[in-house]
C-alpha cells in the first residue's frame, strides 16, 4: 500500500483510518511505477564505495548495479562507460569532456559528496546530462571535525601524542590555550558555517564570519564587510567556500600577513582556496601557530597511494611542520554523513530515472510533474532534453496537437531546456509516432518516453 501524506493536526475519519491502517487499498490513489519505453535494462555503476544502502534501493527498484570500492581513471571510463545509463562517484572519478563523449547511454550522474567539480557539468549539461549531488548532508561532520581540530591545534594535541608514541614525555603548557573566550572566523556562513558558528558560540567562541552575500547570523555571530577584518581579529581561520574561479587563491601570502600572530588556519573546503607554499612559510617564520588542512591541490586516487612531492611539491616540507595536522579528505567520511548522502543521492537518481523529476540537479533546469496515478492507464510521460532556442515549444506543441496533454511544465538553464508532458489515451503506435517526430525536431538532445 502507498503511502500517504497526513496533516499532523488533522482529526478526520479519513486520517484516522490512514494512521489506523483501516483504510481500505482501493481508496488510497496510488503513484504509477513508470519505465522506459522500448529501452535496455537500466545499468547503474557506483564507484568510490559508495553507500550500500544506495546499492540496495537501486536494486530494490530492478536496476542493474555495478559496484566497485575503488575510483576508476579517465581511460578506464572511457574503455567501459558505453554500457551503463548512470554512474555514481564520489571526489576521486573525474567526469570529464572525453569520457561523457564516451557515454553513449548515459542519462544521469550522481555525485555522492557535497561538490561536483569533479564532473565537467556544462559539458554533461548540453549531452542532456543532469548532475546531483548531496550539498548538505555532510554539514554536521564537517563542522565537528573543525571543532576537534580547534581544540587539537590550541592543545598541540598531535604533535604530544606523536611524541608518546615515540616513548618521549613532553609535558608542557606553553602555547596551550583554552578556546573559551578566543574569537573563531568562519569564511563562507552556509550549511557547514552556520552550523559551526553554533558549535563555536557554545564553546565560549565569540564568532565572525566573511560572506559575499548579508546573511541573517545565528546566536550571537557578527558579520564583517570585509575579509582583511576577519582575518584581523580572528584567533582561528575556518574555510567553507566551494571551488569557484573567484575562490581559487583565496588565502594566499597577502591575507597570511593580514592573520594575527599566533593565530592558527584550517581548510576542510576545497584543495585550491589557499596557497600551501605560502603557509608553510608562514607557519615556518612562526607568524603561524598551526593549521589543519584536509584538503588539497592534487589528492591520491585510492588509499594506501603516496602523499608525496611528485603529487603536490610542497608535500614535504607540509608534513615536517610542527602542530600542523594533515588528515586525508575526512571532513564527510562519518558513517551518519554517508548514510544520508546515499539516500539523498540515490532517491534523486531514482526519481528521474523512474519518472524524469530533475530536482536537485546542479547543471540542468529543474522541472517536476505530479505522478501519473495507478489507474490511468494508456498514458505516456514525455521527457524532452532540448536546446534554448526560440520556437521549439511551437514546434513540439504542434506535434502533441492530436493528442490530449493533461499536464505539461518546462524550463531552461543556459543553453539547455527541458519539457515534460504527460499524454493521455496513446496507443503503441502513438508511442512510436511521437518518438519518432520527437526525435526529429533540429533542437532536440535527447528524448525519454517513460509509461
Amino acid at each position: 500500500m502507498a503511502a500517504v501524506s497526513v496533516s499532523p493536526i488533522s482529526q478526520s475519519p479519513l486520517a484516522t483510518q490512514v494512521r489506523s491502517g483501516t483504510l481500505a487499498p482501493e481508496l488510497v490513489r496510488q503513484a504509477k511505477v513508470l519505465h522506459p519505453v522500448a529501452t535496455d535494462e537500466l545499468r547503474l555503476l557506483l564507484l568510490e564505495n559508495v553507500s550500500q544502502n544506495a546499492v540496495r534501493a537501486f536494486r530494490a527498484q530492478g536496476f542493474q548495479v555495478d559496484h566497485f570500492t575503488k575510483a576508476w581513471s579517465e581511460d578506464e571510463l572511457v574503455e567501459k562507460i558505453a554500457s551503463y545509463h548512470a554512474i555514481g562517484i564520489r571526489s576521486k572519478t573525474k567526469i570529464t569532456e572525453r569520457v561523457l563523449k564516451s557515454a553513449t547511454k548515459l542519462l544521469a550522474i550522481g555525485c555522492f559528496c557535497i561538490g561536483t567539480n569533479q564532473v565537467d557539468v556544462l559539458t554533461a549539461a548540453r549531452a542532456g546530462i543532469p548532475v546531483f549531488n548531496s550539498p548538505f548532508s555532510n554539514s554536521r561532520s564537517v563542522a565537528e571535525l573543525v571543532m576537534a581540530e580547534i581544540i587539537a591545534l590550541s592543545r598541540q594535541l598531535f604533535d604530544r601524542a606523536r611524541e608518546m608514541k615515540e616513548g618521549v614525555w613532553n609535558k608542557v603548557s606553553k602555547g596551550c590555550w583554552e578556546i573559551r573566550g578566543k574569537t573563531l572566523g568562519i569564511i563562507g556562513y552556509g550549511h557547514i558555517g552556520s552550523q559551526l558558528s553554533v558549535l563555536g558560540e557554545s564553546f565560549g567562541m565569540r564568532i565572525l564570519f566573511y560572506d559575499v552575500v548579508n546573511l541573517m547570523p545565528l546566536g550571537s555571530a557578527r558579520q564583517v564587510d570585509k575579509l582583511s577584518s576577519l582575518l584581523a581579529e580572528s584567533d582561528f581561520v575556518t574555510l567553507h567556500v566551494p571551488e569557484l574561479p573567484e575562490t581559487m587563491g583565496l588565502i594566499g601570502a597577502e591575507q597570511l600577513k593580514q592573520m594575527k600572530k599566533g593565530s592558527y588556519l584550517i581548510n576542510n573546503a576545497r584543495g585550491r582556496v589557499v596557497d600551501i607554499p605560502a603557509l608553510v612559510a608562514s607557519l615556518k617564520s612562526g607568524h603561524l601557530a598551526g593549521a589543519a588542512i584536509d584538503v588539497f591541490p592534487a589528492e591520491p586516487g585510492a588509499n594506501g597511494q603516496p602523499f608525496d612531492d611528485q603529487l603536490n611539491s610542497f608535500a614535504t616540507a607540509l608534513r615536517s611542520l610542527p602542530n600542523v595536522i594533515l588528515t586525508p579528505h575526512i571532513g564527510g567520511s562519518t558513517e551518519e554523513a554517508q548514510r544520508m548522502i546515499g539516500e539523498e543521492v540515490s532517491s534523486a537518481l531514482s526519481r528521474y530515472l523512474n519518472s524524469g523529476s530533475s530536482l536537485g540537479s546542479v547543471n540542468f533546469p529543474e522541472v517536476d510533474l505530479r505522478a501519473i496515478l495507478a489507474e490511468q492507464r494508456n498514458y505516456i510521460r514525455v521527457c524532452y532534453v532540448h536546446k534554448n532556442q526560440p520556437g521549439v515549444l511551437r514546434e513540439v506543441n504542434e506535434i502533441f496537437s492530436p493528442f490530449n496533454v493533461e499536464k505539461q511544465y518546462s524550463d531552461s538553464k543556459g543553453d539547455i531546456a527541458y519539457l515534460m508532458a504527460d499524454i493521455a489515451q496513446v496507443t503503441e503506435r502513438d508511442v512510436e509516432l511521437l518518438r519518432e517526430k520527437i526525435n526529429g525536431t533540429t533542437a532536440n538532445v535527447l528524448t525519454r518516453l517513460l509509461a
